[in-house]
């Protein structure tokens, strides 16, 4: 019988919260992403590059990262908006059963917003994988969302996690485009990337080692954020 509740709840579970991590607004944000990811491509085509696996992986890479911040940076802030955070903190291990359920929820979302992505990129521009690209954008898409959510646990204000998390994601990005862009602790490494001066097999090991280091780092970024919710006091 219990079971039973629980899956007839699922749906209502999912909808309440699907409102609350996006503000009633996803798809203005799906319709943000499809165009900004569009306005991308033209830019490239009106610039007449030559448009490869590589560059589609950059051009989706950043309307997936725009999807995200907002429900992960401002989750909390919303919470507290509206005036149901010390509710929900009533909740037996409110942080794993509402938080690890919305993360979840986010990168579901994303997920399907990048096959969607990959998809019109096939069928304007260039023939890709999009199973293979979408396994691949989720590895940094996993760490600056469980940074973001970290950092909205340790500010504990939407706009100056917000701030910080943009501010972090601009260093990663002058980092990945300078020394670090072939390195494993480039967080943003193109793995469609083709580099003649390194041999196939280290540069297959190098994108190996990076997914299991952004792998690890989001893990620990989401625990992190996870933990600080237990403390009660500090967010009410």
């Amino acid at each position: 019988m219990i079971n039973k509740h629980i899956f007839h709840n699922l749906p209502i579970i999912f909808k309440y919260n699907f409102k609350i991590i996006f503000s009633g607004k996803f798809f203005w944000y799906v319709i943000a992403s499809v165009a900004i990811f569009l306005g991308l491509l033209y830019i490239v085509a009106a610039s007449g590059q030559d448009l490869n696996t590589s560059l589609v992986f950059r051009q989706i890479l950043v309307p997936a990262i725009l999807l995200i911040f907002y429900p992960t940076v401002f989750g909390i802030q919303n919470d507290a908006d509206s005036k149901i955070l010390e509710i929900l903190f009533g909740i037996p291990n409110y942080r794993y059963k509402i938080w690890g359920v919305r993360l979840l929820m986010i990168y579901a979302i994303a997920i399907i917003l990048v096959l969607f992505l990959s998809y019109i990129a096939i069928i304007f521009l260039y023939p890709i994988n999009p199973f293979s690209m979408t396994f691949n954008v989720i590895f940094p898409l996993l760490l600056v969302g469980n940074m973001a959510f970290m950092f909205s646990t340790l500010v504990k204000n939407g706009n100056g996690a917000a701030i910080i998390t943009i501010f972090s994601v601009i260093l990663l990005l002058i980092f990945s485009s300078g020394a670090l862009e072939t390195s494993q602790w480039n967080v943003f490494l193109n793995p469609y990337g083709e580099y003649t001066k390194i041999h196939p097999m280290i540069w297959h090991n190098t994108i190996i080692k990076n997914k299991i280091i952004l792998l690890v780092a989001s893990i620990i970024f989401s625990l992190t954020g996870l933990l600080k919710l237990q403390k009660r006091e500090s967010f009410i």
